[in-house]
């Protein structure tokens, strides 16, 4: 297995940059291929702009056409142009990042925004009035599988069904589905861990017992159940979930996975 970390926090001595190292050495001692991105760390540049594209870069600035035009290219900038080649290394890729306000850290968001560009992440594959391109499902990262490893400050009932912060599910459903899925990645269910800030030395052993035990599992653990956009659950060019698809009272963010 070649896994990529892409990890978020900007201390080392944080519980965030533990699970990474834990990681890395549990995965290696397997037998596995490990890379790194460590995002604080690497100072990685968080937003976009015309620099990203050079000479092709538009004026005025359109984020989408000219990331493609540069990928078309092979004229992005060198940083990257190496983001994206590790993801296309990588078979699986773990996310490693503290839930702040109720998302990831900009860093990683702007990760996200810098490498997933036109034509590698999206605006790939036929549009018609049967396909609506190659995402959510299929698209240049198929075969890919990613897990989100978070640290949430909040108490677990915190994020349930009633918690006033709303179900986990929700929250990183807009990472799980809206980033992963779409280009084509499996996502697995998410490693969470509840009270962090409140955890002590003398938790962490049951901590890294239960992150060690998802690492060596990750192989045979069935990914989340997404459905898939061209495989007939969706009308097109609507994209609206075909009526009787969804079980009884689900409604929501649920609508969009399976069983």
């Amino acid at each position: 297995m070649k896994t990529l970390i892409v990890h978020a926090h900007p201390e080392p001595k944080s519980l965030n940059s533990s699970l990474k190292n834990l990681a890395v050495s549990t995965l290696e001692n397997a037998g596995h291929e490990v890379q790194v991105s460590d995002l604080y760390a690497m100072k990685w540049k968080a937003v976009v702009d015309a620099a990203d594209y050079g000479p092709h870069a538009s004026s005025p600035l359109q984020v989408a056409r000219d990331s493609g035009r540069a990928f078309d290219a092979g004229t992005l900038t060198p940083d990257v142009r190496t983001e994206q080649e590790k993801l296309l290394w990588a078979d699986t890729i773990i996310f490693q990042f503290p839930l702040w306000w109720y998302t990831m850290p900009a860093i990683l968001k702007g990760w996200v925004d810098r490498v997933f560009t036109f034509h590698f992440a999206y605006g790939v594959g036929e549009h018609s009035d049967t396909k609506y391109g190659e995402r959510f499902g299929e698209g240049t990262l198929a075969g890919r599988r990613a897990l989100l490893s978070v640290t949430a400050g909040g108490a677990e009932p915190h994020y349930a069904a009633r918690g006033i912060n709303g179900p986990i599910d929700d929250l990183l459903f807009p990472i799980q589905h809206g980033i992963l899925h779409y280009p084509g990645i499996e996502v697995l269910p998410p490693f969470v861990l509840y009270g962090t800030d409140r955890m002590t030395d003398e938790d962490y052993p049951d901590v890294a017992k239960a992150w060690e035990q998802r690492l060596l599992t990750l192989e045979s653990t069935e990914p989340i159940s997404f459905r898939r956009q061209n495989f007939g659950d969706y009308e097109i060019p609507s994209l609206h979930l075909r009526e009787g698809l969804e079980p009884v009272g689900r409604t929501g963010f649920g609508l969009h996975v399976r069983g």
